[in-house]
């Protein structure tokens, strides 16, 4: 994969990525939310009890209550790959997050493999597979 398609929907597309690491930190789930396609799929296979969350309410509802468990986390994210095909993307990103945990403090890095889709005008998420690379 690689950087492709127009200038203007590769900068939304950034700005995306930057509206959900910045919603994660503030933990505002209406922006957060703001971000998933109505029928978007979650899939988080390294969390077994998990697993795959369908549609955007049960993603937000999903993600507060696991943001419940981690107060004052930071959360980065940067593109690996962004390759536009009309409406809809394929988006390869990399995120760090830095909390605290039962008293110490973690840090886990991994990886997205996105499709998303711009409706009015608007891109987002509708399939987020996301898979830890290195966590301490």
């Amino acid at each position: 994969m690689s950087f492709s398609g127009p200038f203007e929907d590769r900068l939304a597309i950034r700005e995306l990525l930057e509206v959900y690491a910045d919603a994660v930190c503030t933990v505002d789930a209406d922006a957060w939310g703001a971000t998933w396609a109505d029928d978007a799929e979650w899939e988080l296979p390294d969390v077994p009890a998990v697993g795959k969350i369908t549609g955007r309410a049960n993603i937000v509802a999903a993600w507060k209550a696991a943001m419940s468990q981690f107060p004052g986390m930071i959360f980065t994210a940067a593109p690996g790959s962004i390759t536009i095909d009309g409406d809809r993307a394929r988006v390869r990103s990399y995120t760090s997050e830095v909390y605290a945990k039962d008293g110490a403090t973690k840090r886990s890095c991994g990886r997205y493999d996105d499709v998303l889709v711009k409706r009015g005008g608007k891109w987002l998420f509708k399939t987020r597979i996301f898979k830890n690379i290195h966590k301490e």
